[in-house]
């Protein structure tokens, strides 16, 4: 069996988000999650950076910019929503964000699904071709 990739930071980054969902509930927007998340993150002693930019490249020119909500490490993108169910439109839209970015690590967080936070943790590295 092999090892988790980044094991303890995805530990950090699941054990955050059940800590203010544990807290918040479901009830908020996403820019409130947005907050509580990133602050939770931080106090974890994690360097985060939120919405930074990241150029997305078509035929080797420049196309557009992609912002995700949290990169935490500089190694996992972490896009946050608050609905109360992910769709597969938010899942092929986050896919398309990794696999266009450098990160091989990204999760996909809801915490507006009432009963729990929903985590969805994707990896797009061996099959990256660059």
């Amino acid at each position: 069996m092999t090892e988790l990739l980044y094991k303890q930071l995805s530990y950090q980054i699941q054990g955050a988000a059940f800590k203010v969902y544990g807290t918040l509930g479901c009830a908020f927007k996403e820019s409130i999650y947005h907050n509580a998340y990133s602050d939770e993150l931080k106090s974890t002693g994690l360097f985060i950076e939120n919405e930074k930019r990241i150029n997305i490249y078509y035929n080797n020119k420049k196309v557009g910019t992609y912002v995700p909500d949290v990169i935490a490490e500089e190694k996992i993108i972490i896009e946050l929503k608050s609905k109360p169910f992910i769709v597969k439109s938010d899942q092929e839209q986050f896919w398309n964000y990794l696999k266009s970015s450098k990160y091989k690590i990204g999760y996909l967080i809801n915490f507006g699904k009432p009963g729990g936070v929903e985590i969805i943790r994707r990896i797009y590295d061996t099959a990256r071709v660059r």
